[in-house]
């Protein structure tokens, strides 16, 4: 009976093993799971990344508010007839600007009617 009940137990350990340590096993179905979480939250990175580029460049390409920012903020350029205010801190200096200012407007010679003087 001893050797009835042994023989049963070592069958029960043979039949386990492939379970939990073969190919199609628990530890191994663990593994690509998590193998499979890491590539998805990688996709999910490549996704957003993909979106932002071609949201930039669809807007290069058809728009012109992203280029004109561009070259307000990284060139310094302002558009004729703009004025441009600069507040500086104690310790900043001035932005250096790519585009010539405008010549002041010509001056307009009008002259004013006199009014009679009230004695």
């Amino acid at each position: 009976m001893r050797i009835i009940t042994l023989a049963l137990a070592v069958l029960l350990l043979l039949i386990q093993y492939p379970l939990w340590l073969g190919k199609g096993g628990w530890l191994a179905v663990a593994d690509l799971e998590s193998q499979l979480d890491a590539s998805h939250a990688k996709t999910e990175q490549l996704i957003a990344r993909n979106a932002k580029l071609d949201s930039e460049v669809r807007d290069l390409r058809d728009g012109l508010g992203a280029v004109e920012e561009r070259a307000r903020y990284e060139l310094g350029m302002i558009k004729s007839n703009e004025i441009f205010v600069q507040v500086l801190r104690k310790d900043e200096k001035p932005a250096v600007m790519m585009t010539e200012p405008p010549p002041p407007p010509p001056q307009k010679d009008k002259k004013q009617p006199q009014r009679p003087l009230d004695d």
